[in-house]
Protein backbone atom coordinates (compact mmCIF):
# COMPACT_ATOMS: atom_id res chain seq x y z
CA UNK A 1 0.00 0.00 0.00
CA UNK A 2 1.64 3.49 -0.88
CA UNK A 3 0.54 6.60 0.18
CA UNK A 4 0.86 9.75 -2.38
CA UNK A 5 2.19 12.88 -0.83
CA UNK A 6 1.21 15.23 -3.45
CA UNK A 7 -1.27 17.98 -3.01
CA UNK A 8 -3.77 17.85 -5.87
CA UNK A 9 -5.28 21.33 -6.94
CA UNK A 10 -8.80 19.73 -6.56
CA UNK A 11 -7.87 18.12 -3.16
CA UNK A 12 -8.67 19.73 0.21
CA UNK A 13 -8.06 23.32 -0.60
CA UNK A 14 -10.60 24.76 -2.86
CA UNK A 15 -8.53 26.61 -5.67
CA UNK A 16 -5.29 25.38 -4.36
CA UNK A 17 -2.62 25.73 -6.97
CA UNK A 18 0.77 23.62 -6.82
CA UNK A 19 3.88 25.03 -8.69
CA UNK A 20 7.07 22.79 -9.76
CA UNK A 21 8.46 24.86 -6.78
CA UNK A 22 6.43 22.79 -4.59
CA UNK A 23 4.71 26.20 -2.79
CA UNK A 24 0.92 26.84 -2.85
CA UNK A 25 -0.92 29.63 -4.03
CA UNK A 26 -4.38 29.87 -3.15
CA UNK A 27 -7.00 31.39 -4.80
CA UNK A 28 -9.31 32.82 -2.10
CA UNK A 29 -8.82 32.81 1.87
CA UNK A 30 -11.33 31.95 4.10
CA UNK A 31 -13.66 34.21 3.70
CA UNK A 32 -13.57 34.74 0.34
CA UNK A 33 -10.89 37.62 -0.02
CA UNK A 34 -8.26 37.10 -2.80
CA UNK A 35 -4.45 36.18 -2.18
CA UNK A 36 -1.77 36.63 -4.35
CA UNK A 37 0.84 34.80 -2.43
CA UNK A 38 2.02 32.00 -1.45
CA UNK A 39 2.21 31.48 2.54
CA UNK A 40 6.03 31.82 3.30
CA UNK A 41 9.50 30.76 1.42
CA UNK A 42 10.86 28.16 -0.33
CA UNK A 43 12.78 25.56 1.24
CA UNK A 44 16.33 27.76 -0.18
CA UNK A 45 14.81 30.77 1.24
CA UNK A 46 14.52 29.57 4.59
CA UNK A 47 18.25 27.79 4.22
CA UNK A 48 19.19 30.97 3.88
CA UNK A 49 17.67 32.90 6.56
CA UNK A 50 19.28 29.96 8.80
CA UNK A 51 22.98 30.82 7.15
CA UNK A 52 22.39 34.81 7.66
CA UNK A 53 20.98 34.30 11.69
CA UNK A 54 24.45 31.51 11.75
CA UNK A 55 26.33 34.09 10.74
CA UNK A 56 24.79 36.99 13.05
CA UNK A 57 25.38 35.11 16.06
CA UNK A 58 28.80 34.00 15.01
CA UNK A 59 29.73 37.79 14.81
CA UNK A 60 27.73 38.26 18.68
CA UNK A 61 30.47 35.12 19.59
CA UNK A 62 33.40 36.99 17.86
CA UNK A 63 32.42 40.78 19.43
CA UNK A 64 33.33 39.08 23.09
CA UNK A 65 36.84 37.91 21.99
CA UNK A 66 37.80 41.84 20.85
CA UNK A 67 37.93 43.16 24.39
CA UNK A 68 35.66 46.57 22.82
CA UNK A 69 34.38 48.89 25.55
CA UNK A 70 31.68 48.35 27.57
CA UNK A 71 29.26 51.05 25.36
CA UNK A 72 30.27 50.02 21.85
CA UNK A 73 29.99 46.03 22.82
CA UNK A 74 26.73 46.81 24.56
CA UNK A 75 25.03 48.57 21.39
CA UNK A 76 26.81 46.33 18.51
CA UNK A 77 24.74 43.53 21.12
CA UNK A 78 21.87 45.18 20.68
CA UNK A 79 21.50 46.19 17.33
CA UNK A 80 22.37 42.29 16.55
CA UNK A 81 19.70 41.25 18.85
CA UNK A 82 17.41 43.23 17.35
CA UNK A 83 17.98 42.19 14.03
CA UNK A 84 17.60 38.38 14.50
CA UNK A 85 14.76 39.27 16.44
CA UNK A 86 12.69 40.74 13.54
CA UNK A 87 14.42 38.22 10.80
CA UNK A 88 13.47 35.47 13.32
CA UNK A 89 9.54 36.64 13.97
CA UNK A 90 9.40 38.00 9.83
CA UNK A 91 10.13 35.22 8.24
CA UNK A 92 10.43 31.70 10.84
CA UNK A 93 6.72 33.08 12.51
CA UNK A 94 5.32 33.89 9.40
CA UNK A 95 4.43 37.91 10.39
CA UNK A 96 5.97 38.91 7.03
CA UNK A 97 3.33 37.06 4.86
CA UNK A 98 0.81 37.29 7.56
CA UNK A 99 -1.92 40.13 7.71
CA UNK A 100 -0.96 43.35 9.11
CA UNK A 101 -3.13 42.86 11.94
CA UNK A 102 -1.35 39.99 13.53
CA UNK A 103 2.21 42.23 13.10
CA UNK A 104 0.52 44.98 15.25
CA UNK A 105 -0.77 42.72 17.77
CA UNK A 106 2.73 41.12 17.87
CA UNK A 107 4.46 44.38 18.54
CA UNK A 108 2.09 45.59 20.84
CA UNK A 109 2.32 42.77 23.23
CA UNK A 110 6.08 42.88 22.68
CA UNK A 111 6.11 46.61 23.91
CA UNK A 112 3.54 46.25 26.36
CA UNK A 113 6.24 43.58 27.89
CA UNK A 114 9.18 45.73 27.90
CA UNK A 115 7.34 48.82 29.46
CA UNK A 116 6.68 46.31 32.36
CA UNK A 117 10.08 44.85 32.84
CA UNK A 118 11.22 48.52 32.48
CA UNK A 119 8.38 49.51 35.60
CA UNK A 120 9.42 46.70 37.59
CA UNK A 121 13.45 47.68 36.98
CA UNK A 122 12.22 51.03 38.14
CA UNK A 123 10.25 49.33 41.32
CA UNK A 124 13.77 47.69 42.25
CA UNK A 125 15.80 50.86 41.85
CA UNK A 126 13.41 52.92 44.40
CA UNK A 127 12.91 50.42 46.97
CA UNK A 128 16.73 49.74 46.56
CA UNK A 129 18.42 50.66 50.28
CA UNK A 130 20.47 53.46 49.72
Amino acid sequence: MSIDHTLQSSGDQPGADVHATGRVEYGTDDIGGPTDHAHGLTDLGYVKVAIILALMTGAEVTLTYLHLPGDVFMAVLLVLMVLKFWTVVSYFMHLKFDSKIFTRLFYMGLFLAIIVFAAVLCTFQFFSPS
